[in-house]
């Protein structure tokens, strides 16, 4: 089995595993990048001329993080089942089949939103990186900071903006500089060893960070304006779509496996506590989402809600299930969002709690409808029970 989920179920056990996830700093960093897709040269262009672009820019929950995996299986030989697309043959894997030269750092993957959106711009150009904070995105004269090898990705959009004509910019940014990475491991620590919540804990950590992580996210935004106007483009020339995050666990009675056991810990990925996972499903996403909606309609953007993207689809959710033998890969019964693997026994921990093939599948698809709306609307992506990516659709944001 994998990760946490090993045969024994004494605490002992437990105990080592989650320390291996503490030493790992639970490494789930969100997600950005360097120039992906259909040609990203530098062919002359201008505002309004030439050859069309998306861009995608901010951490690994638009990077594509992820993308390996149709779902999660038990199965740690051969091709998992079918979920794991790095595959090559035998036991040899190759994650650059998905992320190309980003593996084990941005990881862009080959379905990250700006190219499952499918066919709104002639080129996707995907800036984003894993781990990303703010200052990865703002300009260097302006307080930015390299990351990963690679400039800020403000000054990165500046040389995109010359070359090509963009139409679409879409943000996500902020969840690393609210700390997710730690939640997640400070919720999974309490539940293993100490046998105590972390929500109230965390809560207060929140309510201390996020006023900082609100004025991060509009400079990212005023960072993107001035980049673009000093490359000749009128605000309304394009876009901004400005989006937030999904939660990847479900709510405490949506669970498919008892809190009283080992199974979420050694069987789901997910080990959470139900009042933990409530307080994360209905209280921190909301709570963010909300602020991150102030955002975009302070600085005039286009909001994409994506609170409620993966309800029914996350790790270990009733309604969906585990890939097996006899249950096969399928976007419409498989979970849309990768589990906790502190073992790496199926790839690095990066990619724990993260969209997963599937999931970019139905962003994009988020996105694409979104671009359908006024620029400076506010939308809520919704899927539908059953259904696969194709069944995503809008309501009015909350």
């Amino acid at each position: 089995m994998i990760g946490f989920r090993k045969a024994g179920k004494d605490r002992a056990a437990a105990r080592s595993r989650v320390r291996r996830l503490a030493g790992a700093a639970m490494a789930v960093p969100l997600a950005a990048g360097a120039l992906l897709a259909a040609g990203a040269g530098t062919s002359a262009a201008s505002p309004g001329t030439g050859p069309t672009a998306v861009v995608s820019m901010g951490d690994s929950y638009i990077s594509g993080e992820a993308g390996r995996w149709k779902g999660n299986s038990l199965t740690n030989s051969g091709s998992r089942n079918g979920t794991d697309r790095a595959w090559v043959s035998g036991s040899s894997y190759d994650p650059a089949k998905v992320y190309g030269t980003t593996a084990m750092g941005c990881d862009r993957s080959d379905s990250a939103e700006v190219l499952s959106a499918g066919a709104v711009a002639d080129v996707a150009v995907n800036l984003a990186c894993s781990g990303a904070v703010s200052q990865n995105v703002f300009r260097a004269s302006n307080g930015g900071v390299a990351f990963k090898g690679e400039a800020p990705q403000a000054d990165q959009l500046a040389a995109v903006a010359a070359a090509k004509n963009v139409k679409v910019i879409a943000l996500s940014i902020g969840g690393n500089d609210l700390g997710f990475a730690d939640i997640i491991k400070e919720c999974a620590l309490d539940f293993v060893l100490w046998g105590s919540y972390c929500y109230d804990d965390q809560q207060a950590v929140v309510d201390q960070k996020i006023d900082g992580v609100v004025a991060g996210i509009g400079k990212s935004v005023d960072e993107i304006r001035a980049v673009m106007r000093g490359a000749g483009y009128a605000d309304s020339s394009y876009r901004i779509v400005l989006q937030s995050y999904p939660s990847p666990i479900p709510r405490g009675a949506e669970n498919r496996y008892t809190q009283s056991d080992w199974s979420r810990l050694n069987t789901g990925g997910c080990p959470f506590w139900n009042r933990d996972s409530d307080w994360a499903r209905d209280s921190l996403v909301p709570q963010l989402s909300d602020r991150v909606k102030g955002v975009a309609t302070a600085k005039g953007v286009q909001f994409l809600d994506l609170r409620d993207m993966l309800q029914g689809r996350e790790v270990c959710a009733k309604s969906s299930k585990l890939v097996s033998s006899t249950v096969p890969a399928s976007a419409k019964t498989s979970e849309w969002a990768r589990w906790i693997d502190n073992n790496e026994t199926q790839g690095p921990i990066q990619e724990s709690m993260h969209p997963n093939y599937y999931g970019q599948l139905a962003v994009g698809r988020c996105l694409a409808l979104a671009l359908a709306q006024p620029a400076n609307s506010g939308s809520s992506c919704k899927n539908t029970a059953g259904g696969d990516h194709t069944g995503m659709y809008l309501t009015p944001a909350p």
